[in-house]
């Protein structure tokens, strides 16, 4: 990683505050999202603090600061998607995987991102799974979802 991130800082030149944001997302666009040592990285070559990367990196919602699951579930929290029960999809997620909105489960295969729209508003209330959409997620089909995708990677490893 680490050479990685020194070609994406020597590409910049002289260091100047204003190049951090540029910066931040092409680590994240390289590594997927942005960890800890890459942040220890910039700081030293922006002689600035972490406490300012991480202020400005938190401010910014496309920044994470986990990689993403294999799976990456976008929950969808626009206005009719919230109308018709989002927040309990969101909930019902967040328990069956045992992880939070900004997560990854341990083994690496689910993250769950909230998003403000997915676009899809006649499919209320909807999730994203790498492109794929779910219409009309209940709190029932949820587990049946999630349940396709386990099924999906244990086939996979079987093979």
């Amino acid at each position: 990683m680490e050479t990685r991130i020194a070609s994406i800082l020597t590409k910049y030149g002289k260091s100047r505050h204003d190049q951090l944001i540029p910066i931040l997302q092409e680590i994240q666009e390289a590594e997927g999202y942005l960890p800890e040592r890459a942040l220890q990285e910039v700081g030293r070559y922006l002689s600035l603090p972490g406490s300012r990367i991480f202020g400005v990196a938190t401010f910014y919602n496309q920044f994470r600061f986990e990689p993403r699951g294999k799976y990456h579930i976008q929950v969808c929290r626009g206005t009719a998607c919230h109308v018709l029960g989002s927040a309990t999809v969101l909930k019902t997620l967040e328990k069956e995987l045992r992880i939070k909105a900004g997560q990854t489960t341990r083994d690496g295969l689910f993250s769950i991102e909230v998003v403000a729209c997915i676009g899809a508003c006649g499919l209320a209330p909807v999730i994203c799974i790498n492109g794929e959409f779910h219409a009309k997620v209940t709190d029932a089909s949820i587990h049946e979802i999630i349940e396709q995708y386990k099924s999906k990677e244990e086939n996979h490893v079987r093979e």
